[in-house]
């Protein structure tokens, strides 16, 4: 999609801090951070939300954002510690840009709320 920012991340038309990749995925660091680690998984694949994913979607796109946070926090030490993520859908849901991705926060106890 032409105008969406994460697209133009994924394309590199807008610089970002890439934190891990794959075929289906990349991991980015957010820019207002609610952890010490937190990243946001993008499917390269332009979806605007959950709702919008097909079934083949939800089949290739969930299991690759999984993965790729899972390696993200495995690769930076913190997987036996724990780690968070989360899935914004919606504007009441909390998400802001209508690219489908996943905030993943680690690095530190976590509060209730949705970071740290």
């Amino acid at each position: 999609m032409s105008d969406c920012l994460f697209c133009k991340i994924i394309d590199g038309k807008i610089p970002a801090k890439r934190l891990a990749e794959s075929d289906a995925a990349i991991a980015i660091a957010d820019i207002t951070p609610q952890a010490p680690v937190h990243a946001l998984v993008l499917p390269r694949k332009h979806v605007a939300s959950l709702n919008d994913l097909t079934d083949a979607d939800r089949r290739a796109i969930m299991p690759a954002l999984y993965e790729l946070a899972d390696r993200l926090v495995a690769e930076k030490g913190l997987r036996e510690t724990g780690y968070r993520t989360v899935i914004n859908n919606g504007a009441d849901g909390g998400q802001t840009v209508f690219h489908l991705h996943m905030h993943v926060l680690a690095g530190a106890k976590l509060n209730h709320g949705f970071g740290g």
